[in-house]
């Protein structure tokens, strides 16, 4: 250790270093306590960046007295708007799939569903490994104390150790398991070889955190979402919202604008113009809480039917303590009977600037690509089709984060470089190429370039019969309407 040259500095130095923004940052080294010996070992931390994913601090710790060592990773980028959740499915005798690179952030849990079997974020925090590296550490953590359990408890230790059989059996590739990373900060990654096209054996999904894992995370979050009371005060706040609710007329914009400027002319044509994308006549006005600091804020809602469309209800939330903005789009009205999908044929900058309305529940595809993304990838946007273009590429370049990197083959970083180019190349509209959005509950838009929709030729929209598989992911099947349809059928025979 003394042979290394390397200065030994203090942690608040090591924070502030971290803290910056430099991309040179330098190796620091730390002394530190060892927990095995009890005497003083080196902790070297070394700030960097993963080519396209995240940055992150890497930790190591090593100790001359007794030779401990151990490695951590930690994120020094921001928690992710939503959780993901990967499944990996392996066949037995598929050596190369346990090589695959994972990220394991230390809000992660990995399970293994046909053994029951589950390794909680505190057990293996922060890693950079494999599939075969994390079962083969969970394998030696369950047969440290396995001498111990013996002398204690012999048919726990008995039960054990046939368990590790069948785990060992996974770690080696004898046994087909299903892999599952769930990581509520969206901060976890496994290596999909296939990417850009979709991998049969990978399932990723992306979801909305639930106020538990908001907490959990560090986030603010109400304590009635918990489940928790309230103190007086605060319900004394929210009992009668309704008497804080206010509308905000907009005066000169707007319907009221509208009906003061086609007063005198009496056209229905230039009032469907003037009111195809007009806003509400007031916007309704409710008291909230901010999701940053917990302050009180106001968010604002309006009610707006998009031609040939459907009702959407648009939310916008800004808080004055800390200047935290937020807003939503939300479709309103019943569940569609049919699933819908939207054919796009782009030609011309036209077809570029038309507006796009992707809810969270529809998947994209690019046939010329033979790129697929799944529903939920991106989330709910609102944009245009330029602008969906520009995040797909930065949601591939995220997702896919070692693909990019440094350790990535000739071969694959040339096809790596090659569809990217063919990506970018899209909006240079050299050919023409086609964008699909296929939305299983019909609430997703793309706007057409003429004043009828009959007369966009490029755009095509066809209604299907969703699936039972699709139905049963978006938790149709089990919905039972008959109480409420029996209420509505006495009402209306009454």
């Amino acid at each position: 250790m003394e042979n290394s040259g390397e200065k030994m500095v203090d942690v608040r130095s090591v924070v502030e270093a971290i803290s910056t923004d430099n991309e040179n940052a330098p190796l620091y080294q730390v002394e530190s306590l060892c927990m095995r010996c009890a005497q003083n070992g080196t902790t070297r931390f070394l700030f960097t960046e993963i080519p396209h994913f995240r940055k992150i601090l890497l930790s190591a710790f090593e100790c001359s007295h007794c030779g401990e060592r151990n490695n951590e990773v930690q994120f020094a980028g921001e928690l992710q708007p939503s959780g993901c959740f990967y499944s990996l499915h392996f066949s037995a005798g598929d050596q190369k799939m346990l090589n695959r690179q994972v990220v394991k952030s230390e809000s992660a849990t990995v399970k293994i569903p046909e053994l029951d079997f589950e390794i909680p974020p505190e057990a293996q925090r922060g890693s950079l490994s494999t599939v075969e590296g994390i079962l083969t550490k969970a394998v030696d953590d369950l047969q440290a104390l396995q001498e111990e359990r013996k002398k204690v408890d012999s048919q726990t230790a008995e039960a054990i150790d046939q368990f590790l059989l069948k785990l060992k059996a996974c770690a080696t590739g004898e046994s087909s398991f299903t892999f599952n990373l769930d990581d509520p900060a969206g901060n976890s990654f496994i290596e999909n070889p296939f990417a850009p096209s979709p991998d049969p054996s990978l399932t990723i999904k992306f979801y909305k955190r639930s106020p538990e894992q908001q907490a959990a995370l560090g986030y603010l979050v109400d304590p009635s979402q918990l489940g928790e009371s309230c103190d007086e005060g605060s319900i004394e706040e929210i009992k009668n919202p309704s008497d804080q609710m206010k509308g905000e007329p907009h005066g000169s914009i707007g319907a009221a604008a509208g009906h003061r400027a086609i007063a005198s002319v009496n056209s229905a044509e230039i009032a469907e113009n003037l009111f195809r994308y007009s806003t509400p006549e007031e916007v309704m006005t409710f008291p909230s809480t901010c999701g940053a600091c917990a302050a009180r804020c106001e968010t604002r809602m309006f009610v707006t039917n998009i031609p040939y469309f459907q009702e959407v209800i648009v939310m916008a939330s800004s808080c004055d303590a800390c200047g935290y903005r937020n807003s939503e789009l939300k479709p309103g009205g019943r569940i569609p009977d049919k699933g819908k999908q939207i054919t796009v044929c782009v030609k011309n900058v036209n077809d570029l600037s038309r507006d796009v309305i992707k809810s969270d529940t529809a998947g994209v595809r690019i046939p010329e690509l033979e790129l697929e993304l799944a529903s939920g990838t991106l989330g709910g946007v609102v944009t245009t089709v330029e602008g969906l273009i520009t995040k797909i590429c930065e949601n591939l370049e995220r997702v896919h984060g070692f693909t990019f990197g440094d350790s990535l083959d000739d071969s694959k970083r040339s096809k790596w470089q090659d569809f990217r180019g063919r990506l970018n190349k899209l909006l240079s509209l050299k050919e023409p190429w086609t964008l699909i959005i296929d939305d299983a509950l019909a609430n997703s838009f793309v706007a057409p370039t003429t004043d009828d929709i009959k007369d966009d030729h490029q755009l095509t929209c066809e209604e299907y019969e969703r699936s039972w598989e699709q139905n049963e992911e978006l938790g149709l099947n089990d919905m039972d309407t008959s109480s409420a349809d029996a209420a509505y059928n006495t009402t209306d025979g009454s």
